[in-house]
């Protein structure tokens, strides 16, 4: 099985937009996410026009689209980025996929784009996604206390972030297995 990332295209829209309309994936997206067909597409645009800067990314499992991901600059002369939408078709789900595809995205973001830090933040009632962020070697950095208001309540965001020489340590723990 082959797990590979790539940049968006505009073939690629109705895929994302059924993705972030799904069931199941939905109410842990950020509730501000893009989910229109044309919001969907600007972002693909911008992610095309502004590779360095933005980033919108489809998983593929053997060719086929399985999920997504998307990245942005949040400190260009400190090279942060934060990933946010990562989402992945419950087809695909339990086949470590999702884990196989967040190391890929980091080792591109930090060592071909040089990005020095990245970070992320899930909802804490994400259970799914706090397990999986911890298996893809995510650094659990903190909880920002009742930021969020979801599903007629305030929720935790839980922080995510990556360096380097997290980076190494994931690595070479998996190459040890």
């Amino acid at each position: 099985m082959s797990v590979t990332l790539r940049r968006a295209t505009s073939e690629d829209v109705p895929f994302l937009v059924r993705l972030v309309h799904d069931d199941d994936i939905a109410p842990f997206l950020a509730a501000v996410r893009a989910a229109r067909e044309e919001d969907v597409g600007r972002e693909v645009t911008r992610s095309n026009d502004e590779p360095h800067a933005f980033g919108v990314y489809v998983i593929e499992v053997d060719g086929e689209p399985a999920g997504t991901v998307t990245w942005e600059v949040v400190n260009k002369r400190s090279r942060i980025a934060s990933v946010s939408g990562f989402a992945l078709d419950g087809t695909y789900r339990g086949r470590g996929i999702g884990t196989e595809a967040a190391r890929a995205l980091q080792r591109h973001l930090i060592r071909a784009l040089g990005f020095h830090r990245i970070q992320m933040e899930v909802y804490g009632f994400n259970e799914r996604a706090l397990r999986h962020a911890e298996r893809a070697g995510w650094i659990r950095e903190g909880v920002r206390r009742k930021a969020y208001w979801r599903n007629d309540e305030w929720v935790d965001g839980i922080l995510f972030g990556l360096v380097e020489e997290d980076l190494d340590v994931v690595d070479d723990q998996r190459a040890s297995r």
